[in-house]
């Protein structure tokens, strides 16, 4: 094609990384050339914590706004800050294979998450993760912050030369660490079993428009990034999420995996002191998206049975 894709991302060190990955990887799969459209999202710009200034979708509305107005051709989203509700107009056209799920613990002097000494501070801009990090630890003292990956990773004291070091631990990503290159910096991967990630963590979601994919290249580059197994996987995740009727900060964590002939599906629901977890798993051997989308809704329903709603503060019906 003569004119190169436009792709949107966020100006941040990670979404560029992120969006780079993406960008060459369909221009390598349909011959093209491609350009970043970088755009500023309220997440960006606001350092308010997410609850306060509307935490679904302060990452996504600018870049949808860039799509609609034609700025850019496709956006690149974290697929964990897409709210679940569809957006009139556009579509996520490809879902590339999903990065490490996991949530990592980058702490001082090499400590671990049971390492940490009583009373340790440990920062998360995440009230799953902070619900999460209660239960497991009830000792410790979890403090809200905000700001980029290195942003955070400085507050750890003596983990990055010439930050503040008011903390003992941050808790972040593993996919972003890892597509940073911050690897070394992690000092515990933290296992599901104890920290649940959130629904679509370490998946990204490629959106265009309905009416246009674009140039027949794009089209065809978007049928083949799309990645099924993440796909199934990311919307069994965000059924329950949508189900609950809860946005991308509250304290619910969900995990899908497809093996061979079926797909698990496991959700947690946290009251945010992290005194009640509310855990659940079901499977279903539907792989389609409906299947998926139909074993979340189901997952859903019996959290509900089971007081989520309660639990989590949630406003879903029963």
């Amino acid at each position: 094609m003569n004119q190169a894709v436009r792709v949107g991302t966020r100006a941040s060190a990670l979404a560029l990384t992120q969006t780079t990955t993406v960008a060459e990887s369909l221009a390598r799969l349909g011959g093209f050339d491609y350009e970043l459209v970088r755009v500023s999202t309220t997440g960006d710009v606001n350092r308010a914590s997410l609850s306060q200034i509307g935490g679904t979708g302060v990452f996504v509305a600018a870049l949808r706004e860039a799509l609609l107005d034609d700025t850019c051709d496709v956006a690149v989203h974290s697929l964990k800050d897409l709210p679940t509700g569809e957006a009139e107009g556009l579509t996520v056209a490809a879902v590339p294979e999903r990065a490490d799920i996991r949530d990592a613990l980058c702490a001082r002097d090499g400590l671990t998450l049971a390492g940490l000494p009583e009373g340790a501070s440990v920062g998360t801009g995440s009230p799953r993760r902070a619900a999460q990090l209660r239960a497991a630890r009830p000792d410790l003292s979890v403090i809200d912050i905000r700001g980029n990956v290195d942003t955070r990773l400085a507050r750890v004291a003596g983990l990055v030369d010439g930050g503040p070091g008011d903390l003992d631990a941050v808790v972040l990503a593993a996919a972003g660490l890892s597509r940073l290159g911050r690897e070394a910096l992690i000092t515990e991967y933290l296992d599901p079993a104890l920290m649940l990630p959130a629904p679509g963590q370490g998946a990204l979601a490629v959106e265009c428009r309905n009416d246009d994919a674009g140039s027949a290249a794009l089209a065809v580059a978007l049928q083949h990034y799309d990645h099924a197994p993440t796909r199934l996987a990311v919307t069994a995740e965000r059924a329950v999420l949508r189900r609950l009727e809860a946005g991308c900060t509250a304290p619910i964590g969900a995990h899908a995996t497809v093996n061979g002939e079926s797909l698990s599906l496991e959700a947690v629901v946290c009251s945010v002191d992290g005194s009640r977890l509310l855990r659940r798993t079901r499977a279903t051997t539907a792989l389609t998206v409906d299947g998926a989308a139909a074993v979340g809704v189901v997952l859903a329903e019996e959290l509900l049975a089971n007081g989520a709603a309660e639990i989590a503060g949630l406003t879903a019906a029963s």
